[in-house]
């Protein structure tokens, strides 16, 4: 790390130091990474609120909490960082620079639906540093149960920070998210969005269109710009190799009683087939489900600790492997082809597959 970016942090501690009564309760973790540039980032809880109907028992405790965060500028391609976000061992970090699109071996992990069920969450978290070494993680929505609440927000940066210590972080909104200004202000980000990783072009997407506007004409006219950005990105992405679209709502599900649930994300499928979309991963239904249709591979990885759904009527045609399990998929880029691996939090491997990266149609 350059002494430019050395005197950023040092300026960034001086001026975020913390008051007696404050404490750190997430982080430190890396958002928004570039090939030249990342955000780091931690949260401070500065008090409490209480709530109850007798004012000498309250029935709940919220903290105050503030997002600190700091942008490092002029990081070289493709690199590992060591950086140190407040004083002592615990604010030490690192992560790689996004790499120059040349680069055909790097390696992600997609997983998501962490909301309840802490105690699972915490083994996939630590499955995830035990059984892969990713470049960055994926994080297919529903980071905690309400979005709004932030009681629930130390919890969930708990239970990921030696993972998120470790690595870059890309999270997708889900619904229980709800839209909250919390979570764009710990994670830094826009609801949708996308980047570029090597040979890689990434795109997020936000599918929770229900939370996307208070009346039904705002949130088409939400979904409508959506779209028309979604196509424009993809065209855009003729360099690169692979096209990876990430979201929670899935197009398809084996759980019968969501079936036809998201028809706004399945009336993508002929754009994602047009533009060469090599594989797109979901959350929302938690457990494993592999699904193979006109060329793209569909990987739903809701198995992050919220409690598991039955996968009781797969797809016909289109089923590669459903399974009412915990799990996370590590994604291996070699050349022209991304082997991918999911896994159960024992590190049982429950599929594997080679998706091979596809071109755009003419």
């Amino acid at each position: 790390m350059n002494k430019t970016i050395l005197a950023a942090v040092a300026l960034s501690l001086a001026l975020h130091a913390q008051a007696p009564n404050e404490k750190i309760i997430g982080g430190p973790y890396v958002v928004n990474v570039g090939q030249r540039n990342a955000t780091v980032m931690w949260v401070v809880e500065t008090g409490a609120v209480t709530v109850g109907e007798s004012p000498a028992k309250p029935d709940k405790s919220y903290p105050v909490l503030r997002a600190e965060k700091i942008v490092l500028n002029g990081l070289k391609p493709g690199t590992q960082q060591y950086y140190q976000a407040f004083p002592g061992e615990a604010g030490k970090g690192t992560f790689k620079t996004a790499p120059p699109r040349e680069t055909t071996q790097y390696q992600f992990v997609v997983y998501g639906d962490t909301r309840t069920r802490h105690d699972v969450h915490r083994t996939v978290a630590n499955a995830v540093v035990k059984y892969s070494n990713p470049d960055f993680i994926m994080h297919t929505g529903d980071l905690v149960e309400n979005g709004t609440d932030t009681s629930l927000w130390p919890i969930f940066f708990d239970i990921e920070r030696e993972l998120l210590r470790k690595t870059a972080f890309f999270p997708a909104l889900g619904n229980h998210e709800r839209h909250a200004l919390n979570y764009s202000d710990y994670m830094d980000s826009k609801p949708y969005y996308s980047f570029n990783w090597g040979s890689a072009h990434c795109i997020v997407m936000d599918t929770d269109i229900g939370t996307s506007g208070a009346t039904k004409a705002e949130q088409q006219a939400y979904w409508a710009e959506e779209v028309k950005w979604l196509e424009n990105d993809l065209k855009d992405s003729k360099a690169s190799d692979f096209r990876f679209i990430f979201g929670h709502h899935p197009p398809m599900t084996a759980v019968t009683r969501r079936q036809g649930d998201n028809a706004h994300i399945t009336a993508l499928e002929p754009m994602f087939e047009k533009y060469g979309v090599a594989a797109a991963f979901f959350g929302h239904d938690h457990n494993y489900q592999h699904y193979l249709k006109s060329g793209v591979h569909y990987f739903v990885t809701g198995g992050g600790g919220a409690p598991l759904y039955d996968v009781d009527t797969p797809p016909a045609g289109v089923t590669v492997k459903v399974m009412s399990t915990e799990n996370f998929v590590t994604v291996n880029v070699n050349g022209k082809t991304a082997h991918t691996i999911a896994r159960k939090p024992n590190g049982e491997v429950i599929d594997e597959a080679d998706v091979a990266a596809a071109p755009m149609k003419p």
